[in-house]
């Protein structure tokens, strides 16, 4: 069922641009006071030809007959982004790299002028990886950890800033429009995660200083499984990143009408200069601004839009009526998007891979000085995303209670799902000068820095686990130089390459964690073999962890297709329409909410489970083919394993009380006799 529209003229007159700037005002004003009823739409949400017909402005608002307002001729006339926003947003991306000159060029050429030999070994609270500096040279620690002498608040803001990402603060949003606010509980499990965190993976990472954390596998396994983990990063890496690219620059098009083909590659080439340049101090800096810019962006709409709608009663009165307002369901089921199970099991493994051991995150750990900063980093950045993460959910709220007598998904006033909360902010501080820049600002500052840190960590883990260890001779400074920023450049143009490819798929926070779930799982598995089971040989490892790959990223593609052609989709919250005082094309199933599926073809498949236990099923799996296969590999005595590379909360239970025999001489194995074991007999060395 449509309603005609009429083209929109080629030349419109002042008269003209007045008279659709007033109607503009009278579609949000006139549908916001007619619409005191929500729970009647519900009960008859399919409009009749009728009903379509009462959309139509008034020929009074319209200043004439003839003139009508269409989709198309609503949104170019809510595209308020002139003159001050484009000074704001390229105000923004001057700062990131003016900075990424600053720490590249100036900063470097003022240290080299009082440099007084290597300085700072990170985390030093325990005798740990001493001689790190040795291994490296300077140019690549102070590129990659910043010389382990960051302060804590910025590179707390700065993990907050990572931790956000254009995909959290777009599709958190978007996710609560449109499924309500059963996503927001998964705010529990960080909280859990960071526990696990702080004593299982940390003091590890900490206590070994180092630059890469697949460095870990060939000191607890071998270089197989390096290699193998280091392989499962970088592809995670070109799979998320064009993700990343592709959320800011949605929102530049919603709001300016320039095309994403031409928003991305400006975009990205600042992202990849100051990274390329700066380095990890460039990267956490521009963190530290762009923190401030996403934060006050949010916080101006949430103050602006609540005040609009009359106060939060009003917001969460809407949400309500229109079931926004839910917990997670009750089941048992594995198939339920946000399932009680799926939200708090499956989601604590899922913040858990992003905050224990993703490369990204524990770099950023690294570049301070010592474990109670790391301490101290930890406990801010997790308080700072979970007030962000809240942010982002009540701008959802609003968004909807902005909306909820004309869903724009439905009409097509958002081109795409992802782009209704871009719309609801041009409508909502649209007519301020500046404002629409700031947030979009805001937008590009969380994913230009989730994409920084992407960069700085893939040129780390290229340079330290494919180039070193297969070179006879160290690589001089200038050769580390250009290795590092030629990855950074390299992998930033292939990202900029690939976001055609994201564009044909679905909702980005939903994709963004079913692309992590396909390494970040067998990987947090990984790790957690490595440091809980001293008794796990190499060889059970690496069966575990690749058929959990395996298998996890059978289930992933496949529920992508399924989701692509259609074959599986989850129930939404019902919309309504009726209200809409604007002319648009309505599809034949608008109605949201999926009808239910009879028992009969009702069938389970495992690609059906919910997207949050893919994190879990790669992770679990890998514990468990882990085990599985000692049964047929054996199991290695865990005293041959060196005690730091064992978490500490567990090392009382594998060594009881030990004794190093380990002198400050090199050796190819780290060995550990109990004084409350049997004595460790090993084979004489001839």
């Amino acid at each position: 069922m449509s309603a005609t529209t009429s083209p929109a003229t080629d030349s419109p007159t002042t008269a003209r641009t007045s008279a659709t700037m007033r109607t503009v005002e009278a579609i949000f004003s006139s549908t916001a006071s007619n619409s005191d009823s929500p729970s009647a739409l519900l009960r008859n949400p399919t409009p009749t030809q009728s009903s379509i017909s009462s959309f139509t402005p008034t020929p009074a608002t319209m200043g004439g007959p003839e003139e009508k307002l269409s989709v198309k001729d609503l949104s170019q006339t809510l595209q308020h982004f002139g003159v001050v926003d484009y000074m704001v947003f390229i105000a923004m991306l001057a700062v990131c790299a003016v900075i990424g000159i600053y720490f590249g060029f100036i900063e470097k050429k003022q240290k080299a002028k009082k440099k007084k030999g290597g300085q700072g070994l990170a985390c030093k609270d325990k005798a740990g990886a001493a001689g790190v500096e040795e291994r490296r040279g300077s140019e690549a620690l102070d590129y990659l950890v910043g010389g382990r002498q960051m302060k804590v608040f910025p590179v707390a803001l700065s993990l907050v800033a990572s931790f956000v990402s254009g995909i959290s603060l777009l599709g958190t949003s978007t996710e609560i429009y449109v499924y309500g606010t059963q996503y927001a509980f998964i705010l529990v499990t960080l909280a859990i995660s960071g526990a696990i965190s702080w004593y299982i993976f940390l003091p590890v990472f900490c206590n070994l200083q180092l630059t890469s954390t697949y460095e870990y596998f060939e000191r607890r396994f071998d270089r197989r499984i390096r290699i193998f983990g280091s392989c499962l990063f970088v592809v995670m890496n070109i799979l998320w990143q064009p993700i990343c690219i592709y959320v800011p620059a949605l929102t530049l098009n919603q709001v300016s009408g320039i095309s994403v083909a031409k928003i991305v590659p400006m975009t990205s080439m600042v992202c990849i200069l100051y990274t390329s340049v700066g380095g990890i101090k460039g990267v956490v800096w521009t963190d530290v601004i762009q923190g401030f810019v996403m934060i006050g962006s949010m916080a101006f709409v949430i103050v602006k839009g609540t005040l609009d709608l009359g106060g939060l009663n009003v917001v969460l009165d809407r949400n309500r009526q229109f079931e926004r307002l839910v917990g997670p369901d009750m089941t048992l089921d594995p198939t339920v998007r946000m399932g009680v199970l799926a939200l708090f099991i499956g989601g604590a493994f899922f913040k858990l891979q992003a905050n224990g051991i993703n490369q990204s995150i524990v770099q950023r750990y690294l570049t301070l000085p010592n474990f109670r900063a790391v301490k101290q980093a930890i406990f801010l950045s997790l308080t700072g995303f979970m007030i962000v993460l809240l942010m982002c959910v009540y701008i959802g709220m609003l968004a909807f209670a902005e909306f909820y007598h004309c869903d724009p998904i439905t009409t097509g006033l958002a081109r795409a799902k992802d782009q209704v909360i871009p719309l609801y902010v041009m409508k909502s501080v649209g007519t301020f000068p500046g404002l629409v820049g700031l947030f979009v600002a805001g937008v590009f500052s969380a994913a230009l820095s989730s994409l920084s840190t992407a960069l700085n960590s893939l040129s780390g883990v290229i340079l330290t686990d494919f180039v070193e260890p297969f070179r006879k001779k160290p690589l001089s400074e200038r050769q580390t130089a250009y290795v590092l920023r030629g990855v950074v450049v390299a992998f930033g143009l292939l990202s900029m390459a690939s976001v055609p490819i994201v564009e044909k798929l679905g909702l980005v926070m939903q994709l963004s964690s079913t692309v992590a779930a396909i390494t970040c799982g067998p990987l947090l598995g990984a790790f957690s073999v490595g440091m809980l089971l001293p008794f796990v040989k190499t060889e059970s490892l690496l069966t575990g962890i690749s058929c959990a790959s395996t298998f996890t990223a059978y289930i992933v593609v496949r529920a992508q297709i399924a989701i692509f052609t259609g074959q599986m989709s989850s129930p939404t919250k019902p919309v309504s329409v009726e209200d809409c005082n604007y002319l648009f094309d309505l599809p034949d199933n608008w109605n949201a909410t999926t009808p239910a599926t009879t028992a009969e073809a009702k069938s389970f498949s495992i690609h059906e489970i919910s997207f949050l236990w893919y994190t879990t099923v790669g992770s679990v799996g890998t514990l468990t083919g882990s085990l599985l296969a000692t049964l047929y590999f054996g199991r290695q005595d865990p005293r041959l394993v060196d005690k730091e590379l064992v978490s500490p909360v567990l090392r009382n239970f594998w060594y009881g009380q030990y004794e190093s025999v380990a002198s400050d001489e090199k050796r190819d194995l780290e060995l550990h006799e109990s004084v409350t074991q049997p004595k460790l007999e090993l084979p004489e060395k001839s």
